[in-house]
């Protein structure tokens, strides 16, 4: 099965997702973008300042590998990923945010922001908003350093947060931005609540008594992808006692439709529904998939796709309504 599937990076799978969703209904969306617990030690070589917690001036080690001096708490940042937008404000960073990506769509408040670009940054306009800080992606260090050093030069403080595909990743960024901001107890709070949260989820999963056979779909027919290893729906389904029937696969993987009925799923989850409509009455009244087992047993769900890609605090959210779709009779007590 292997040599056949077609594998893409995750920046290429959320290119062709934005592509699609532009296409189909002129909605953006950027669902983000797959170690020692930041929580038990709080003095991780990323995060290791040089003064006392929420002191500055202060030095962390960012996504770049570098180390980053901030001589000054910021008043005032932009955010160019949308995960980084949400870490953001779930510190309390909020007030300070004059400006986000495109596609920040959460908390709200964000609707009211000024919005600065994406992968490609709207580099006057973030000039314009003459931040303290600019919170970017690897993304951008490896792509548009020139343009990081032009923000540099005008006294902004430019801090890369590193991709994410699992849990303890997220952690570490929220402790990176927490200590880049002058927030760090409230990032120990956040990732404290988190890792609580999701031991919950592992303990309540030790009652289901048969795995279920799930099959993740992030994009719909005639171009479908799953999710195999190394990411985040992969680590959900282990945390909830899934099985992912995409698992011998690794990342974002395409599919055809006979490969995937042949996988016979007991449960399928879409992540679409935010640019397809009724994706989960789509998936059952496609040909020929009548007798796969979750279609037969209507159970076909759609989850809210930043809750279980975009590496930020939600993610929690994800894998608890993950259990309670697949498992009602364990999570849904």
């Amino acid at each position: 099965m292997k040599t056949s599937k077609t594998r893409i990076s995750f920046l290429s799978f959320m290119l062709a997702i934005l592509l699609a969703v532009m296409v189909g209904c002129g909605a953006t969306e950027e669902g983000n973008e797959s170690k020692e617990s930041p929580s038990e030690t709080n003095t991780s070589e990323e995060t290791q300042g040089e003064s006392s917690a929420g002191g500055f001036p202060v030095t962390i080690k960012d996504g770049s590998g570098e180390q980053v001096e901030i001589k000054a708490e910021p008043e005032a940042i932009v955010s160019v990923l949308a995960s980084n937008t949400e870490i953001a404000f779930a510190l309390g960073q909020g007030e300070k945010m004059v400006g986000v990506s495109d596609y920040s769509n959460y908390p709200a408040e964000t609707a009211n922001i000024e919005k600065v670009g994406g992968q490609e940054m709207n580099v006057e306009k973030i000039l314009s908003l003459n931040p303290d800080m600019v919170l970017v992606s690897t993304f951008h260090y490896e792509n548009h350093s020139d343009v990081l050093q032009q923000f540099k030069k005008a006294g902004m403080d430019v801090v890369v947060v590193d991709d994410a595909n699992s849990f303890e990743d997220v952690y570490k960024n929220i402790q990176l931005v927490g200590k880049a901001t002058g927030s760090s107890d409230k990032a120990d709070e956040i990732v404290k609540d988190m890792e609580t949260r999701l031991a919950e989820v592992k303990e309540k999963a030790k009652k289901v008594e048969e795995k279920k056979k799930v099959w993740v779909e992030v994009a719909p027919a005639p171009d479908i992808f799953t999710t195999g290893t190394g990411t985040f729906m992969h680590e959900m389904l282990e945390a909830i006692n899934a099985e992912n029937v995409a698992a011998e696969e690794e990342g974002w993987v395409k599919f055809t439709e006979e490969e995937a009925v042949n996988l016979n799923p007991e449960v399928i989850i879409t992540t679409y529904g935010y640019y397809v409509e009724n994706p989960e009455e789509q998936v059952v009244n496609r040909e020929g998939w009548s007798e796969v087992p979750a279609v037969e047993n209507e159970q076909v769900f759609d989850v809210d796709n930043d809750t279980v890609t975009r590496p930020g605090p939600r993610l929690i959210d994800g894998v608890e309504r993950l259990g309670e779709l697949i498992y009602p009779e364990v999570f849904g007590e």
